[in-house]
């Protein structure tokens, strides 16, 4: 991130910033339905750490992942979460 852009944010708002983070979050999930196919395996990414698994179906806000190493184990996964492998 450019520093221009660092002191933008910096000189915003609350409302500006929640705004902003909605709008990040939307294009998140944009750009995740975008790229992400069934079948393709993926990382399920929380605060410390990254899981692998392969999707099994793509729902409107969520996808079907089955994790590795979990025998049958099929999690509901946000869009935000997900990472290409």
């Amino acid at each position: 991130m450019n520093t221009s852009m660092k002191k933008e944010i910096m000189a915003m708002s609350l409302s500006d910033l929640n705004a902003l983070s909605d709008f990040i979050s939307e294009v998140k999930v944009l750009n995740g339905k975008a790229t992400l196919k069934v079948g393709m395996k993926v990382f399920v990414v929380q605060k410390t750490k990254k899981t692998p698994g392969v999707i099994t179906k793509i729902n409107q806000k969520k996808c079907l992942v089955k994790m590795d190493g979990a025998i049958g184990t099929i999690y509901q996964v946000p869009f935000q979460m997900l990472e290409a492998a």
